[in-house]
C-alpha cells in the first residue's frame, strides 16, 4: 500500500464492506481504500443515518424534559449521544442534532460547570485547574466531526489550552497533592483539540494536543517510567492493556487512535503498544472487545446505551473494534518490527 501503511487483510475486511450494517460496510470500506470523497463513501455514509445503530442512539430524542437535561448521562444523554454519533460516522451538517449541541455547549459553558466541584484551583496552584477535560474534548471532537462546531465551540477550545497543565496534560483530581496529568483525562482532549486545529488550521489547539502525546510518548503511552509497570486509573481493572469499548476514555486502543490521528504512530515509543495491540488478534483475524465499557439497554440505565455495539469477550471478534485495530495497524510504519 502506498505511503509506508501496511496492507490490511482483504478477505477480512471485504466480507466487512458487504456487511448490511451500514456503520460497518462504511468503516470497511474506506479502510479497503475507497475515497472518503467519492459519491459511492457519500452513499455509503448517508445510509448510517439510517442504521439500527443510528435509530437506537435517536432514542434520546424520547426522553422526558428532566432526563434530557442531565446532558452527561453516563452514556445516553446528549454529550454522549453525540460522541457515539461522531464515533459511527454519522454524516455531518444534519441540523436535527443542533438541540443536543446546543445543550451540550450551554452545560459546559454554565456555572455549574466552572464551579466546585466539577471545576477547582487551589491557591498558589493556578497552573493545575482542576477539571474533567474529557468532557470539553469529547464535546469539540464530536461538534467537529458532525460538522456543528460554531463559535462557542472555539470557547470551549481556548478554555482547554489556558488550562493544560504544565506536563502538557490535564487532571481533574481534587487532591491539592496531585501534580501530574491524568492521561484518562489528556488523551480525549487532544484528539478534540487537533480534529479543531485540523479542521480550522488552528495552530494553538494543534500545539496543545502535541503536548499530550510527548506526555503519553515519554510512558510508551501505557507504562510508568519508573519501573515499567502497567499504568492502571483509579477505576482498575480490568487495566489499559485491554481493549475497552464502545466508551473510551485510556486503553491500547484507543490511546494508538490519538497517535495515528497525530500522526505519531512513527514515534518508536509507540512499538511497545502497537506489539500489543498486534498480539490480540484471533484466528479468524479480527480482534476482540474484551472490557465493555456499556450495557445496552432499552430504558435510561446507569452506563447504559440504546446502541448494540456487537459481541463481547476475549475469544470473539467485534466488527467495529476489529476496523478500528486494522485502521491502527493499516497506519503504522513499516519499521516499527512487526
Amino acid at each position: 500500500v502506498a505511503g509506508g501503511r501496511r496492507a490490511v487483510p482483504a478477505r477480512l475486511v471485504e466480507r466487512l464492506a458487504a456487511s448490511d450494517d451500514p456503520v460497518i460496510a462504511c468503516k470497511a470500506s474506506l479502510l479497503a481504500g475507497l475515497d472518503p470523497d467519492s459519491v459511492q463513501a457519500g452513499l455509503l455514509r448517508s445510509q448510517i443515518a439510517e442504521s439500527p445503530m443510528v435509530r437506537a442512539l435517536f432514542r434520546v430524542f424520547e426522553q422526558d424534559v428532566k432526563t434530557l437535561q442531565h446532558t452527561y448521562r453516563k452514556w445516553q444523554g446528549p454529550h454522549w449521544t453525540l460522541t457515539c454519533l461522531a464515533m459511527i460516522d454519522y454524516p455531518p451538517g444534519d441540523e436535527r442534532l443542533g438541540p443536543l449541541v446546543t445543550r451540550v455547549h450551554d452545560w459546559l459553558l454554565s456555572r455549574h460547570v466552572l464551579e466546585p466541584p466539577l471545576t477547582v484551583t487551589y491557591p498558589g496552584q493556578g497552573e493545575r485547574v482542576r477539571h474533567c477535560a474529557s468532557m470539553d474534548g469529547n464535546a469539540i471532537w464530536a461538534s467537529v466531526g458532525l460538522g456543528l462546531d460554531d463559535e462557542r465551540t472555539r470557547v470551549v477550545v481556548d478554555r482547554l489550552i489556558d488550562w493544560q497543565w504544565p506536563d502538557g496534560g490535564w487532571n481533574c483530581d481534587k487532591r491539592p497533592q496531585a501534580e501530574h496529568s491524568s492521561f484518562q483525562e489528556s488523551l480525549i482532549p487532544a484528539r478534540g483539540l487537533w480534529a479543531y486545529g485540523t479542521a480550522h488550521a488552528y495552530a494553538p489547539a494543534l500545539d496543545a494536543a502535541q503536548k499530550v502525546a510527548e506526555l503519553v510518548l515519554q510512558r510508551r503511552l501505557l507504562w510508568h517510567r519508573a519501573d515499567d509497570s502497567l499504568i492502571v486509573p483509579d477505576w482498575g481493572r480490568p487495566g489499559p492493556d485491554r481493549i475497552h469499548y464502545p466508551i473510551q476514555f485510556f486503553d491500547v486502543l484507543f490511546a494508538l487512535q490519538v497517535m495515528k490521528d497525530l500522526g505519531r504512530l512513527g514515534d518508536p515509543r509507540c512499538a511497545d503498544a502497537l506489539n500489543l495491540l498486534a498480539s490480540k488478534r484471533l484466528p479468524d483475524g479480527g480482534f476482540p472487545l474484551e472490557a465493555p465499557t456499556a450495557v445496552t439497554a432499552d430504558r435510561v440505565t446507569s452506563r447504559g446505551t440504546y446502541a448494540d455495539w456487537g459481541p463481547t469477550g476475549r475469544r470473539r471478534s467485534n466488527p467495529l473494534v476489529t476496523l478500528a485495530v486494522l485502521d491502527v495497524l493499516h497506519h503504522r510504519p513499516h519499521h516499527a518490527g512487526f
